[in-house]
């Protein structure tokens, strides 16, 4: 393990319940130690009903654990109270969803701009930011089109955009080829590529597919709960690659 000032984020012995209290209760993590590095592409691969997702939404602060710790960028996440959290996850975390979470009837310029808005950027820096982002995910042309005008890919590189708004410090990416075709998302795989290999920056991939954890520097494997293998994977030249395939 590296120095401590190169991790981002630790998590020790996290635990998920639902139900607690009740005799339907039930317990989705077992016990989650994690540390994930500055500048690290990461995947968490595992099956359907792994908690790989009921993982990323404690990393990505959508969700509380039930016991354990979780620190990112040195707060403690644990204790924090609710205000702090909300600016932490604003400004200091990118998300992709696979449904890409696109405000309808709003077109792919204001919806890259939210989060600045959020953060209290001005006007004239947000617009001016967002057209760099959609003009580097290859969407400036369609800055002006609603969701209900773009195909799958299109909305998932205006959600690549708008993750990068606040110029965060991890990205987290839960299943983002998953309703993407094989070509398309592909696109999107090269775009991940891209900012971590020329902007450095953190990328932690959730996916249930092994293909394309296999793209990724590191491997963590879930089942049932548990962390049950960790992997470092020698990758090298993924960028342009005419070779490297897409499975979703």
């Amino acid at each position: 393990m590296s120095n401590n000032n190169d991790v981002l984020l630790s998590a020790r012995n996290i635990r998920k319940s639902y139900y607690i209290g009740t005799p339907n209760e039930l317990e989705i993590l077992h016990g989650i130690d994690l540390d994930i590095r500055k500048g690290e592409f990461v995947s968490i691969v595992g099956q359907s009903g792994s908690g790989k997702s009921t993982l990323m939404n404690i990393l990505g602060i959508l969700d509380r654990q039930t016991a354990g710790e979780y620190v990112l960028n040195g707060v403690n996440i644990s204790t924090a109270p609710a205000k702090q959290l909300a600016k932490l996850r604003n400004k200091h975390i990118g998300f992709v969803f696979q449904t890409y979470n696109l405000i309808a009837r709003t077109d792919s310029i204001s919806n890259v701009e939210m989060p600045m808005l959020y953060a209290g950027i001005s006007p004239k820096e947000r617009r001016e930011r967002a057209e760099e982002l959609l003009e580097m995910v290859g969407m400036k042309e369609r800055m002006h089109h609603t969701p209900d005008e773009l195909s799958g890919g299109q909305k998932q590189r205006v959600a690549i955009a708008r993750a990068m708004a606040n110029n965060p410090d991890i990205i987290l990416a839960d299943e983002p080829t998953g309703a993407l075709d094989s070509g398309t998302g592909r696109m999107v795989m090269d775009i991940f590529h891209e900012l971590h290999e020329k902007q450095g920056k953190t990328i932690v991939l959730i996916t249930h597919s092994n293909e394309l954890a296999a793209e990724t520097p590191r491997i963590i494997t879930i089942s049932d709960g548990n962390i049950i293998n960790e992997k470092i994977n020698e990758v090298e030249g993924l960028m342009n690659n005419p070779e490297r395939k897409i499975v979703c």
